[in-house]
């Protein structure tokens, strides 16, 4: 499973109502750090498929979400459990930082 697009429209269907714990990336075309942690975001979708929902939202497309959070930097991934968000990692990081604050949500 690849990662699932999130926008604005669905949002709170796909993000607020999960049963499973959801990672979005926050992200913009044009953000050079964004592209550089796409690749471990991918990865992460396809490891936790079934355990944990792996989305990106494009900040510029989707403006309505990035003000709800108060996105002011990206990359932003953040972490929802149960419709609320429970962590954040702001900045380009290691795969394994991302996939590591996901696993303490899905244990």
């Amino acid at each position: 499973m690849t990662t699932i697009e999130i926008t604005d429209e669905n949002f709170e269907e796909l993000v607020l109502k999960s049963d499973k714990p959801v990672l979005i990336d926050f992200w913009a075309e044009w953000c050079g750090p964004c592209r550089m942690i796409g690749p471990g975001v991918e990865e992460i979708a396809k490891e936790y498929d079934g355990k944990a929902l792996v989305g990106k939202l494009n900040v510029d497309l989707n403006p309505q979400s990035a003000v709800r959070f108060g996105v002011r930097n990206i990359p932003l991934v953040l972490y929802f459990k149960d419709g609320e968000v429970v962590d954040k990692q702001v900045g380009a990081v290691a795969k394994s930082v991302l996939a590591d604050k996901l696993a303490k949500q899905v244990n």
